[in-house]
């Protein structure tokens, strides 16, 4: 199935979703294209806001661009698959049946799936600003990104499809 199709489908059943993506089988190259996809559209995201900052501050846009994709393209993935590997061995003390790579699929493919919403939340901090419709938008994607890592979690704990 598509990517998008993928995507839009775990809006509806992520937990099922990451089974079909688990029933593909192993394939860590998958893993690590879906972390560099979704840090990418993080990146993009953050684009507009690091505009409006530049313009607001006086400061050259260069510096703040290179910072941020250094940090989302090149940090952002050595912390998340630190992340990825606790939340296993936190699952497993909790009786799960996992694996570490369900455990980073489950993580990667919830940061790919709420990019749409991390666009979303760019948008809102390079166009309006900060304020309440900012921390709104930005409440919503954690929240759906926490739904799709927790229940692709759960999922990928409850043993091989």
């Amino acid at each position: 199935m598509a990517v998008t199709r993928n995507i839009t489908a775990t809006y509806r059943n992520p937990g099922r979703t990451l089974r079909g993506l688990l029933a593909l089988g192993p394939r860590e190259d998958r893993a690590l294209g879906y972390l560099m996809a979704g840090c990418l559209v993080v990146f993009i995201a953050q684009l507009p806001r690091l505009a409006r900052q530049a313009h607001l501050e006086g400061t050259e846009l260069d510096m703040l661009l290179g910072a941020a994709l250094m940090a989302w393209i090149f940090i952002a993935p050595l912390l998340l698959y630190g992340v990825a590997a606790i939340s296993h061995l936190v699952a497993k003390l909790l009786g799960g049946k996992g694996s570490f790579y369900g455990a980073r699929i489950a993580l990667f493919w919830a940061l790919l799936a709420s990019s749409p919403l991390m666009l979303l939340n760019g948008l809102v901090a390079g166009f309006i600003g900060p304020g309440t419709g900012l921390q709104l938008v930005g409440l919503l994607w954690f929240a759906i990104f926490m739904w799709f890592w927790l229940a692709g979690l759960r999922a990928a704990e409850r043993g091989a499809p």
